[in-house]
């Protein structure tokens, strides 16, 4: 070992940092190391055994503490760290991630398991007044992913990524600039080691992943801190489960979020509302809220945007209107924009209030733009945050289940305009992330008891906390716009905001396509919001399509449905680990990423392939090297892993497997989540020989207690399987929380790929007999609340 640092050491002397910076002395207290510099200082703090935190202070600087993305709770208490002072190198060791630092000439070198990943190429370095940078050396072979929402290949080594949050309106196969601009990056090596860096600080600058094709990676930035995160891991999932808990995790959200939304641009009276959910219950269609985009207050596009009220011409009874839908189990989603017209009845108000950003005068700062002359509300402002959040107060008072926040880039925000956090580049990417923190905390002082809802165009590092359900913008409404929205919501998921969805059907564009609509639907019921949303040109809803096209679209929604106890139990997994539910099939294997741009999976179970051209109706699909054999969902034909099929399909479905071993919780189909219930349960079993033994669960609670399962007011069903060649036994165990009242249950166990030379099948040692079907038997019981089943089969 001593052989191979001291090779690294010395190898990476040609490519040393700051040649002019020099080391002068350090010192070692409470885990921090700080070492003095001839132009600055290092300040180096680990944080877990596979996590280090690494800042430069600059001469005459003061250290900022002070971080958008970090949560108090990433630092490990009671973290042992070995520190070490051997002449002309210092060493760090922390677990699974070290550091090694020469003294002369100056350099730090991060390792995993005692193997270099990265190190310091010229460290920080001021370019000039407006230029900054952090530059640190990679591998040749190193893939690199991260950077926020791009439509550029999953492999994004190459690129020089602006970060600047900005909209990019009818996108198709490629956007290189868009909502959500995220200082990560994650990468994996050719030997399985993984590692990802994320710049901490939130002005605007750029990201370079070895554009110039030298081994570098470079943050350039205006201003701030000169701080990064390094951490390092054993697979994607690692890194991703590790950078969520550096900058949190994503609260569940109220299980009405997972039905079916009606959404256009958009609703212009409150007839259009009624008459909208009406059409849905009229054709038996389940939908779960209704969403309003900007006419809800004012009639015109633009000159209205600021009001944040009701207009009453045409929606004369809102309260009536909300408190009706929800009685029927149908929640009410408004539109805000953090912008003021000056023309807005909300704007005299708002300057006398002072609640807007201002100019060098400390006037309000004004600007034009689409919808017409504006000011901003500034969110960092404690005056702001308060005046926002009154008015979000008073619309939740009349029954509104949840809350969109569009334009949060924000759409336009002019370098002249100053908060109270700092001019408008500083702040330009985290305000959506501070507008999204200021209704989560809003909701956790006066709506304590309820989740909330918080739809967002924008945002920043770790805005997963605060319960943010993402976008992908404006996409086109085309084969193109549908290409790139695997790609972005995987890239999002990996970078822990896992509610990245698209605008199924498209949004921009007057297209008009039924294939594309019913290919998109398709893929979005493997999606984590299933949204239809346009432009008025053609509609979005499913109820408002064709007799033809409704009925196909229907079915797509009742399995979206039927799949709910799956889905919610994805979604309770991200919030205690941070998985995202759309994940990557390279997520645990970086070998398997040709699949990964075509394939990706739905949790842990299945594998889904979106078809983004027209008049395809077979696929070559290539299964992952796991050993597992995967399971056709609409046909049962099962595929061996480690191969490329080629799979028919019709137009009601896209390809979608099943992996062997995999335990899927479904239901019955329902009219909306307030009739969801776990009384009626279905699990599907996919046997497979080649998997002995395998797990799965399904997660339930009152759907909109925050935090329910900490408070203890949830059931947690447990699956196990244990197969041998002359028998199988399958486990169902109940977990109930010590604040959670449930009731006996009807479960039916599916058992797919069933071997057809069944000898007896008992539950809890009594003989029971199975509904046949080809390979597929069905197993009827009742299960007690709190108890355990035991099926045994033998063959």
């Amino acid at each position: 070992m001593k052989k191979t640092l001291a090779f690294l050491l010395v190898s990476c002397v040609a490519i040393a940092q700051n040649a002019s910076r020099k080391y002068i002395s350090h010192t070692w207290s409470q885990n921090i190391l700080e070492i003095k510099t001839s132009d600055g200082a290092y300040r180096i703090e680990p944080y877990t055994e596979s996590m280090v935190e690494t800042s430069f202070i600059p001469t005459g600087e003061r250290f900022d503490s002070h971080s958008y993305a970090v949560v108090p709770s990433a630092k490990k208490p009671g973290l042992k760290v070995k520190f070490t002072d051997n002449k002309n190198k210092l060493s760090l060791q922390c677990g699974q991630l070290n550091l090694a630092i020469d003294k002369t000439p100056f350099q730090i070198h991060y390792l995993q398991n005692n193997s270099e990943i990265l190190s310091e190429k010229e460290g920080f370095t001021k370019v000039n007044d407006s230029t900054q940078t952090i530059s640190l050396n990679i591998e040749a072979d190193d893939q690199l992913y991260g950077g926020g929402a791009r439509a550029l290949g999953m492999n994004r080594r190459g690129n020089r990524l602006q970060l600047y949050n900005r909209a990019h309106y009818g996108y198709g196969t490629r956007a290189e600039l868009m909502n959500f601009c995220i200082p990560l990056v994650l990468a994996s090596k050719s030997n399985n080691r993984y590692y990802a860096v994320h710049f901490d600080n939130s002005a605007i600058g750029y990201l370079d992943l070895d554009s110039q094709k030298n081994n570098t990676l470079r943050y350039e930035t205006i201003s701030g801190r000169k701080t990064y995160q390094v951490m390092v891991g054993n697979s994607l999932t690692d890194l991703t489960q590790k950078y969520t808990g550096l900058t949190g995790k994503q609260p569940l959200p109220p299980r009405w979020a997972f039905g079916n939304l009606a959404s256009r641009f958009g609703y212009h009276n409150q007839n259009e509302v009624e008459n909208t959910i009406r059409k849905f219950q009229e054709n038996q269609i389940p939908v779960d809220g209704i969403i309003l985009d900007l006419y809800w207050f004012g009639k015109t596009v633009q000159g209205t945007m600021g009001n944040l009220d009701w207009d009453k011409d045409n929606f004369p009874n809102p309260e009536k209107m909300i408190s009706d839908l929800s009685a029927q189990g149908v929640q009410t989603i408004l539109i805000t924009e953090p912008f003021i017209l000056t023309t807005s009845s909300k704007w005299r108000e708002a300057v006398d209030k002072k609640i807007l950003v201002t100019d060098k005068t400390g006037k309000p700062c004004t600007w034009d733009f689409y919808f017409g002359n504006t000011s901003l509300v500034d969110v960092f402002k404690p005056e702001g945050k308060d005046w926002f959040w009154n008015v979000y107060k008073r619309l939740i008072k009349q029954g509104v289940g949840g809350m969109w926040g569009d334009l949060g880039e924000p759409e336009v925000f002019p370098s002249k305009a100053i908060t109270a956090a700092g001019k408008a580049d500083v702040v330009h990417n985290v305000y959506g992330h501070q507008w999204a923190q200021l209704i989560a905390e809003g909701y956790q002082k006066d709506f304590a008891n309820q989740r909330p809802f918080i739809l967002m165009r924008a945002g920043y590092s770790g805005s997963q906390r605060f319960g943010m359900i993402p976008w992908s913008g404006d996409v086109s409404r085309s084969w193109d716009g549908l290409k790139s929205q695997m790609e972005i919501s995987l890239q999002m998921g990996l970078q822990g905001l896992g509610y990245m969805h698209s605008d199924l059907g498209g949004f921009a564009g007057d297209y008009f396509d039924n294939e594309l609509y019913l290919r998109w639907l398709q893929y979005g019921v493997f999606q984590p919001i299933f949204r239809p949303h346009a432009q008025e040109d053609v509609a979005s809803e499913v109820a408002r399509k064709d007799i033809a096209t409704m009925a196909q679209a229907k079915k797509l929604v009742e399995l979206r449905y039927q799949l709910m106890p799956y889905n919610y139990t994805l979604a309770f997994e991200n919030n205690q680990t941070g998985m995202p539910l759309m994940r990557p099939v390279m997520i645990e294997n970086a070998s398997t990423q040709s699949i990964s741009d075509k394939s990706y999976l739905w949790g842990h179970a299945f594998m889904v392939t979106p078809i983004s051209q027209a008049g395809v109706t077979s696929s070559s699909i290539t299964f992952p090297n796991d050993k597992r054999h995967w399971f056709d969902f609409y046909t049962e034909q099962k595929y061996s892993s480690n191969s490329t099929e080629n799979v028919n399909f019709g137009a009601d479905h896209i390809p979608v497997f099943v992996a062997g071993g995999s335990f899927v919780p479904m239901t019955r189909t329902f009219a909306n989540s307030a009739q969801y219930s776990f009384s009626d349960l279905m699990i599907h079993y996919y046997y497979d020989e080649a998997v002995p033994t395998s797990d799965g669960q399904a997660y339930n609670d009152d759907g909109k207690t925050p935090q329910a399962f900490e408070k203890g007011a949830y059931e947690l069903l447990k699956f196990s399987a244990k197969n041998t060649a002359q028998s199988m036994r399958i486990t169902l165990s109940d977990e109930l929380g010590k604040n959670y009242q449930t009731t006996d249950k009807k479960a039916t166990l599916t058992i797919h790929n069933m071997p057809m030379n069944i000898k007896k099948i008992t539950v809890d040692g009594q003989e029971v007999s199975a509904k046949m079907s080809g390979h597929k038997a069905e197993i009827p019981m009742l299960w007690h609340k709190g108890s355990t089943i035991e099926i045994q089969i033998q063959f």
